[in-house]
C-alpha cells in the first residue's frame, strides 16, 4: 500500500505480527509504544528495518525520536514526510 492510510495499516499489521504484547491488548494509533511495553529499544530497530525496506527510505539515527516513533500515528507522519507521501495526500 502506498497511500497515507496505508502507511499506518502496514506498519499496525508489523507491530502486531512482531511484538507479541501487541496482541495482548488494544494497539491504537496514539498509544506510546516504547511507554506501554509494546515495543522495547531493540523493538525500535526492528521497527527501523521494516520502515527502511517496506518504504525505501533511509532512516538516520538523529530521527530516532519520541516524535517518530512514539506511536503509531509519528511513524505513519514521519515515513509519509521522509517518502514524499504527505505531499501527494495534500494535492
Amino acid at each position: 500500500m502506498s497511500d497515507v492510510t496505508g502507511v499506518e495499516a502496514d506498519i499496525r499489521v508489523f507491530i502486531l505480527k512482531k511484538f507479541p504484547a501487541s496482541r495482548k491488548r488494544t494497539v491504537s494509533a496514539d498509544l506510546p509504544l516504547l511507554e506501554s511495553g509494546i515495543i522495547d529499544s531493540l523493538g525500535v530497530l526492528d521497527l527501523v528495518g521494516f520502515l527502511e525496506q517496506t518504504f525505501n527510505i533511509k532512516i538516520d539515527d538523529d530521527e530516532l525520536t519520541p516524535d517518530n516513533f512514539g506511536s503509531i500515528t509519528c511513524m505513519s507522519s514521519f515515513v509519509q514526510k521522509k517518502s514524499g507521501l504527505s505531499k501527494v495526500a495534500a494535492s
